[in-house]
């Protein structure tokens, strides 16, 4: 059994208004991340570093896919676990401070998870946002703590 994964992404920067980067703000931000089979999505950097608000940027993205990867392994060890769900959404927050050389880093990230059960014990499926926060590749693999407020709502005939 191949335990190692290969992951290929493509992005290209769709900005320069015809001057490239002949200053700070002479150039768009604008991208588009494309990967093979799969639609493209349009990226840009923030709107407080000259991006463009109607597309996605990376500490968005970065949000999104903790959020994902949480949601996915929680829906693993819920069905091994024997509860069944039936609604999950997720409010995700995060903090970014910059530093004085200019960079940066995310402090913590917040996933509120609101997950809706049918079947199982409430208790169980809240106590089962543990696990899924140890089997979250994405989690794993940041530098910053991922915090969880979960809710869990049963539903019964």
């Amino acid at each position: 059994m191949n335990l190692e994964h290969h992951y290929a992404a493509n992005i290209e920067w769709a900005g320069n208004r015809g001057t490239g980067t002949t200053d700070y703000k002479s150039y768009g931000r604008e991208t588009v991340i494309t990967a093979a089979g799969k639609h493209s999505i349009d990226g840009s950097s923030d709107r407080v570093f000259h991006g463009n608000a109607d597309r996605w940027n990376p500490e968005e993205l970065l949000l999104a896919a903790l959020a994902e990867c949480h949601l996915l392994s929680y829906l693993h060890v819920a069905a091994t676990n024997g509860i069944v769900v039936t609604g999950y959404t997720d409010s995700a927050t995060g903090t970014m401070v910059q530093t004085a050389d200019g960079g940066g880093h995310f402090t913590s990230v917040t996933l509120r998870p609101r997950v809706v059960i049918s079947g199982g014990d409430a208790a169980r499926a809240l106590e089962l946002h543990r696990e899924a926060s140890t089997r979250c590749f994405i989690a794993a693999s940041v530098n910053f703590p991922v915090l969880h407020e979960p809710e869990v709502v049963l539903v019964t005939a």
